[in-house]
């Protein structure tokens, strides 16, 4: 399954409500994440803001045109945009810089074991 990881940047003064609104996201949230395709999906934040997320998805945007298509969607961005700097008018889930995957150790070890003698 393809692995994605994307980078925000949380406003240092709101570090602690975006983590506490993160303990108990809304249970229709969760679901519409999971009815469109988001895995193993993981948010990270550093004590400055950086905030690093990790999803897997068979396609991401086909996933996020998913999320686009709900009414609780429409909802949370609206909520958590107030959290974030640089996004220029888009909600978070438009903002974010998606970054490479540059390696990966279950990939490298099944190449190597592949073309091991």
């Amino acid at each position: 399954m393809p692995r994605y990881c994307f980078q925000l940047q949380v406003r240092p003064d709101r570090l602690e409500e975006y983590v506490e609104r993160h303990r108990a996201v809304w249970p229709d949230m969760l679901a519409a994440l999971r009815d469109s395709g988001w895995r193993n999906y993981s948010l990270f934040l550093r004590t400055d803001g950086l905030l690093i997320g990790y999803v897997e998805a068979d396609d991401l945007a086909a996933a996020q045109r998913a999320m686009a298509a709900t009414e609780v969607n429409a909802r949370w961005q609206a909520e958590m945009q107030q959290f974030f700097t640089g996004l220029d008018g888009r909600g978070p889930d438009e903002g974010f810089l998606l970054l490479e995957e540059i390696f990966h150790l279950e990939d490298q070890l099944t190449r190597a074991a592949t073309t091991e003698p």
